[in-house]
């Protein structure tokens, strides 16, 4: 076309041009030179969006500047994605490592486990919910605190955990693991081991044929909240005297009386009578006489007779997550560690 011309902005742009006939771009006509006169060019450049090749320039260097801009973010947040996922694979493979080291530990010494139930429960219930103190913060394992009257006979609880924490240390790469986190998760390996003991004996004590009842039917997969909760501080000082009751001589409305205080119920009290002793049948001999623990006391007794024990293992995982970070400001960086970086030019190939 004489004296005008026409250029699309995608092909100024260098960019495809959108061929769908449902969503076309309107073109941009630029009229870089037209004669007077009249003519139908020029009249149809006229016509046209008018642009100077200035302004049309500088729209190109921003938009090319723009591009470069969100490259780089682009480009940022996927190193930024990448090392997050790092540090996550990180804590994973430490955390299994923990899982197995304690696992071990208490499959060697199984009279412990109603210890450990308690020893992390009682550490959990210094919390004070109107000054927001005390919580799963590890204070139980200073001397003051393990030895008062309502820790009596935790002390060998907190001892395998002493050892394994010797051994724990010993393979971490992202430093020494917090009482704070060890309690909490010896508390739920000694837990699912009771579920899996469970499952043990529905087979008639069969142990292949148990661990498969467990996998299938149990509630192995219910623990992601609680895994994710990784990252719990020590405290240096015992918290308060007075905060948690001896649960063996406590009445039933002095441990709804916590419960409540902390934020859960009679409904909790009822799923945690295997936390507070080694007698689980009484203590369920106890709550049952209160009218507002008796349905809940029933409920998981019938699910206990399952086959997949769903109501009363799930419910249990739910409360015990609960109780494990009441107070707690959880770093969710802790145990990680710089990744070494391998020099390929000293790789001999």
């Amino acid at each position: 076309m004489a004296g005008a011309t026409f250029l699309s902005a995608p092909a100024l742009l260098g960019l495809p041009s959108v061929s769908s006939p449902a969503r076309r771009h309107a073109h941009v006509q630029v009229c870089c030179q037209a004669k007077a006169g009249g003519s139908e060019d020029a009249a149809a450049c006229q016509e046209a969006p008018r642009f100077h090749r200035r302004d049309l320039i500088g729209g190109c260097f921003g938009a090319a500047v723009g591009l470069e801009i969100a490259e780089a973010s682009t480009r940022s947040t996927g190193v930024a994605a990448a090392a997050d996922l790092i540090e996550r694979r990180q804590r994973s493979e430490f955390q299994s490592s923990i899982k197995s080291t304690l696992t071990a530990a208490i499959e060697a010494k199984p009279e412990l486990v109603p210890s450990l139930l308690t020893l992390a429960l009682n550490d959990a219930m210094t919390y004070d919910k109107a000054t927001k103190t005390g919580g799963p913060n590890g204070s139980i394992r200073l001397s003051a605190e393990i030895s008062r009257p309502e820790n009596s006979g935790l002390s060998a609880a907190l001892d395998l955990l002493v050892e394994a924490k010797k051994e724990i240390d010993s393979y971490s790469k992202g430093g020494p693991i917090s009482f704070a986190d060890l309690v909490q998760i010896g508390a739920s390996q000694a837990l699912k081991k009771t579920f899996l003991d469970a499952a043990i004996a529905k087979t008639g004590g069969n142990q292949e044929k148990g661990r498969t009842l467990y996998s299938a039917y149990g509630s192995s997969g219910q623990w992601g909240f609680f895994d994710k909760i990784f990252g719990r501080d020590d405290v240096q000082e015992p918290d308060p005297e007075g905060r948690v009751p001896q649960w063996s001589t406590a009445s039933v409305q002095e441990m709804k009386d916590k419960f409540i205080s902390v934020g859960l119920g009679p409904r909790q009290v009822a799923v945690m009578s295997a936390f507070f002793g080694p007698d689980q049948a009484a203590t369920e001999a106890k709550l049952i006489v209160d009218p507002d623990c008796r349905p809940w006391v029933e409920k998981y007794q019938r699910s206990r007779e399952t086959v997949s024990r769903t109501d009363y293992e799930v419910d249990l995982i739910t409360t015990v997550t609960k109780l494990s970070y009441l107070g707690q400001k959880i770093n969710y960086e802790a145990y990680t560690y710089p990744k070494q970086k391998i020099n390929l030019g000293n790789l001999k190939l």
